[in-house]
C-alpha cells in the first residue's frame, strides 16, 4: 500500500512537467537532526547527541497554470549522524556513533513571491538504505526501510543560485533493533530535522 501511494505521488508530480516553466537543477547542503534514537527497550545507552549530516540531490519544479503555484518534486541521498554513549556490560561506557543512510522523495507545492522568495510544503517519502554504529559490539542493526513525514519551509532564488531552510517531521518513527552483549535491544528512530541548502538552477 505504502508503494501504491508513492507512485501515485510521483505520478502526479511528473504529470505537472508538461506544463510551461519547467526548471530542474542540483542541490545539496547540511542537516541537524536533534534526539532521532528513542524509546530503546533496554537501558544501554546514556545520551545520544546531534551531529551534523549532508545531503544532496536533483529537483524540478513546473507551475501549476490558473493557481499560481508550482510543484517541485526532488530526489535527495541523506546521511545523518548522532554521537552516542553506549553502556557495555564489558569495558563500560564507550563512545560510538550512529549513522543512517536514507533516500528522500520530498514533492513539494509551493508558491512564489516579490520574484525571488518562495515559501512550500509536502510529504516526503523516506527509504532508509543503511544504519549502523561505529563499534563491534552493537552488530545486526535493522529496521523498517519506508516512512512518511513532512517537509516546509522557505527561501530566495537569485538568477540560478537559491538557498532555502526548511523543517522536516516524521509522522511515524523508524522501528529498528540490533544484537548487543546477546540482547535483542529494540528502539525508535523519528527523523526531526533542520535542512539548510543551496540550489543551481541548470
Amino acid at each position: 500500500m505504502k508503494k501504491v501511494i508513492l507512485l501515485c505521488c510521483l505520478s502526479f508530480a511528473m504529470s505537472q512537467t508538461s506544463y510551461a516553466q519547467l526548471h530542474f537543477g542540483l542541490k545539496g547542503g547540511v542537516n541537524y537532526n536533534p534526539g532521532s534514537i528513542q524509546k530503546v527497550s533496554s537501558d544501554v545507552f546514556e545520551g545520544a547527541e546531534s551531529k551534523t549530516g549532508y545531503h544532496a540531490g536533483i529537483w524540478l519544479r513546473a507551475k501549476i497554470p490558473v493557481l499560481g503555484l508550482y510543484v517541485k518534486p526532488e530526489l535527495v541521498y541523506t546521511n545523518l549522524k548522532n554521537d552516542v554513549t553506549y553502556s557495555s556490560i564489558i569495558g563500560g561506557a564507550k563512545s560510538t556513533v550512529f549513522s543512517f543512510q536514507k533516500i528522500d522523495i520530498p514533492v513539494l507545492v509551493g508558491k512564489k513571491f516579490f520574484g525571488i522568495g518562495n515559501v512550500y510544503i509536502g510529504p516526503n517519502f523516506q527509504y532508509v538504505l543503511d544504519q549502523n554504529f561505529d563499534i563491534s559490539d552493537i552488530q545486526n542493526v535493522q529496521g523498517d526501510g519506508f516512512t512518511l513525514g513532512l517537509q516546509y519551509g522557505g527561501g530566495i532564488e537569485i538568477g540560478k543560485l537559491g538557498i532555502d531552510i526548511r523543517w522536516e517531521r516524521g509522522f511515524s518513527p523508524l522501528e529498528s533493533s540490533f544484537i548487543a552483549n546477546s540482547t535483542d535491544v529494540k528502539f525508535e528512530t523519528r527523523t526531526k530535522q533542520i535542512i539548510i541548502g543551496l540550489t543551481y538552477r541548470l
